[in-house]
């Protein structure tokens, strides 16, 4: 096998254990919200949370860390740091335990993401860099293909500390080829390591906008808490910007959306985000709690939908290549929508699986492997070679910021209207419109070539081009 793909193969079992734990905790979450029943919905989303906010804000600091020090090193040490969190999570005692270890599990997947792309891309060429991501992003479609059953079976057998135990037996056989195979890379004009005052304000702005959603229902959405909380998010949030624009070592480089394929990349997989985490936490919540099934049969229930994602991406990719990337994402999206339309419109209190909740799992399935298979390869395809990393990594926080703000309207709205099938049906419908804003984001992609840049002082990307070719 050439050695390009055996690199494919040892990143992608990080990012496979990095997305696993997303939709196996989905799963989990009912099992978990059983064994601390004293603690309420909004408490228990915090496990969720926690770990994406974390994620989200530390992506961009580790993507610059393995730029300047070294990918391999950063990429060992995220391997590590996970595996020793998910054992935190599998043995605390409470929920603010298990919200702590989450979040310094989310710190060693933090470091995963951007590193494990920065080893890739490199060893492909230019040509083949939309396949190589697209296959690289299959891979968290595989993750959430197996987490459902897997997690099922695993909780059905044991319980749900045994989701996080299972992290052990994937990510530590990766290790010992690791050394050996990946190349240590390192940028000799890397951006500089970010301003703390910029992860601050990150972690203040997403963190003060979560509590204000979760709990505004709990409180009251006119409580001082709940506007001081809406209040510190809007200041965080246009100081964070400010400070990226001022700041000469900025969190976010605002200079990387002079890359038109960049920046409309980032902005339709934030919008399509939105929906598509809340959208895996939903249908877990509606089969147990809605439908009553049992954790191994929701699990099994749930897996059509991310197969359909992971058979579409690497098809995602090819197209990408040889059609622009422009013709995958907008279709892409539109099925997610038509999906998420038939769970709102055909999906009742009795179940009717084959003939309702398969169809509608499966399109949106095929509309997530399209998607963010487009997206994905669109973002890196021009960005300058000393940026790999950096540029993923502000692709995927944006998308993991969406995952935040999606949860927490989603517990927002089920706190408020209860679990039931109404509540899930308001919540479905809102979710069409993360499809439908995809697709039209996706119409400013125009015909992205990848192509070779050193540096970021050398990018001439006009942001106002034409929208199409």
């Amino acid at each position: 096998m050439q050695r390009k793909w055996l690199v494919l193969a040892v990143t992608s079992v990080a990012v496979f254990m990095s997305f696993l734990d997303a939709t196996i905790v989905n799963i989990a979450f009912p099992s978990i919200r059983a064994s601390f029943p004293s603690a309420s919905l909004s408490d228990l989303s915090w496990v969720i949370n926690a770990y994406n906010i974390v994620f989200a804000s530390l992506l961009v600091p580790a993507g610059r860390l393995a730029d300047r020090f070294g990918r391999k090193r950063v990429f060992l040490a995220g391997v590590l740091l996970f595996l020793a969190a998910s054992t935190a999570c599998g043995l605390a005692p409470s929920v603010p335990v298990l919200t702590v270890a989450r979040a310094i599990q989310a710190t060693g997947a933090a470091a995963l993401v951007p590193t494990s792309l920065g080893l890739l891309l490199p060893e492909f060429s230019l040509g083949e860099r939309a396949t190589a991501t697209a296959l690289w992003g299959a891979t968290g479609g595989i993750a959430a293909a197996t987490g459902p059953a897997l997690g099922g079976i695993l909780i059905d057998a044991f319980d749900w500390r045994a989701v996080f135990f299972v992290n052990l037996f994937i990510g530590l056989p990766a290790l010992i080829p690791a050394r050996r195979l990946l190349r240590e890379v390192r940028e000799e004009r890397a951006a500089p390591l970010p301003s703390p005052a910029g992860i601050a304000l990150l972690v203040v702005a997403i963190g003060s906008l979560s509590v204000g959603i979760v709990d505004g229902g709990q409180w009251g959405w006119g409580s001082g808490r709940i506007v001081a909380a809406f209040v510190v998010a809007a200041v965080a949030s246009v100081a964070f910007v400010v400070q990226s624009a001022r700041s000469p070592r900025p969190l976010v480089e605002l200079s990387l959306f002079r890359i038109r394929s960049f920046a409309v990349a980032t902005l339709g997989a934030f919008i399509f985000a939105l929906s598509f985490f809340a959208l895996l936490l939903s249908n877990a919540l509606f089969l147990t709690g809605v439908w009553h099934y049992s954790t191994i049969r929701a699990g099994i229930a749930l897996t059509p939908g991310p197969l359909m994602a992971t058979a579409c991406s690497p098809i995602a990719g090819k197209l990408s290549d040889r059609f622009g990337q422009r013709l995958v994402a907008v279709p892409g999206g539109l099925l997610f929508a038509l999906g998420t339309l038939l769970f709102a419109t055909r999906i009742g209190a009795s179940p009717h699986y084959a003939s309702a909740f398969l169809p509608a799992t499966l399109l949106t399935g095929a509309g997530v492997g399209f998607t963010f298979g487009g997206f994905a390869s669109a973002a890196v395809a021009q960005l300058p070679r000393d940026r790999f990393s950096t540029g993923s990594g502000i692709f995927s926080m944006f998308r993991q910021l969406a995952a935040v703000i999606g949860i927490a309207l989603l517990v927002a709205l089920l706190d408020a209207g209860g679990s039931t099938v109404a509540t899930f049906h308001h919540v479905w419908a809102l979710m069409i419109a993360g499809g439908v804003g995809s697709a039209i984001a996706a119409l400013g992609l125009g015909r992205v070539r990848a192509r070779h840049v050193q540096s970021v002082d050398d990018l001439a990307v006009d942001t106002f081009e034409a929208l199409a070719d």
